[in-house]
């Protein structure tokens, strides 16, 4: 793929962050890039928030879900518009004020280089990140590490990602993927599994104060222990490949 099939653009899931979203697409904007905002089932405050960015950007193409339906569901169905638009490439960014916009170019600039990778965010963390927080993602980069026989994946929950659009839509449309928080692991070990190579760009994360986090300690945690339990059984299902790959037989 030459730079000029290069064809990046953003995806956004938004639900209720009505206070973070004309300052996130402010700072998208000067990009130039088509920015794919999927409302999931937001509330009147964001929804009315949501249309006034329209009106200002015009790179926003926003998009609805009609009920609240996760954040997995949301970045699917904006992947699929992009994907139908001819991009190339999906930089995924939280809607909430978390992730820091001065690294997109680097994230643009490590695609262009490498378009047939999953870019993932690798987060550097400052004093707001609660430590519950802290704990959970060093489990969840442990069991992704035995569910890829590798240590390529630094960073599995993190929402600053890019995508590349033509591998992922493809696995999306054959297998079941998750559609709350969990999509974001799910997502990474499958691809890894077809063997989409992994890169990784550490980028700073905050937890700005009287930021509104849709993360529920027990409901999220146990939807991820489940899906690593399925990710396990599948990494089973796929060692004697995983095997031959990690080892270089048969190339």
């Amino acid at each position: 793929m030459s730079k000029a099939d290069f064809r990046p653009c953003f995806v956004i899931p938004i639900y209720d962050h009505g206070s973070t979203i004309h300052r996130l697409a402010a700072a998208l904007s000067v990009h130039g890039l088509p920015i794919y905002i999927v409302d999931d089932g937001s509330h009147e405050a964001t929804k009315a928030e949501l249309e006034r960015v329209g009106r200002e950007f015009t790179q926003v193409r926003l998009s609805r879900l009609p009920r609240n339906s996760g954040k997995g569901a949301a970045v699917m169905q904006g992947m699929d518009l992009a994907c139908a638009d001819g991009m190339t490439h999906a930089l995924q960014i939280d809607a909430d004020g978390q992730h820091d916009t001065r690294d997109v170019p680097r994230f643009l600039e490590r695609g262009a280089a490498c378009p047939h990778a999953l870019i993932v965010g690798q987060p550097i963390f400052d004093a707001s990140v609660p430590k519950s927080r802290l704990f959970g993602r060093v489990l969840t980069n442990f069991w992704v590490c035995v569910e890829t026989l590798s240590f390529a994946v630094g960073d599995t929950q993190c929402g600053f990602r890019l995508y590349p659009l033509r591998a992922t839509c493809e696995l999306i449309r054959q297998v079941s993927f998750p559609r709350r928080m969990d999509f974001d692991i799910a997502i990474v070990v499958h691809l890894a599994w077809s063997g989409v190579g992994v890169e990784n760009i550490p980028t700073r994360v905050a937890y700005p104060d009287g930021g509104i986090s849709h993360f529920h300690l027990f409901r999220d945690n146990v939807r991820i222990a489940l899906i690593h339990t399925a990710l396990v059984v599948g990494m089973l299902f796929r060692l004697p490949l995983l095997l031959r790959r990690k080892l270089g037989w048969g190339t």
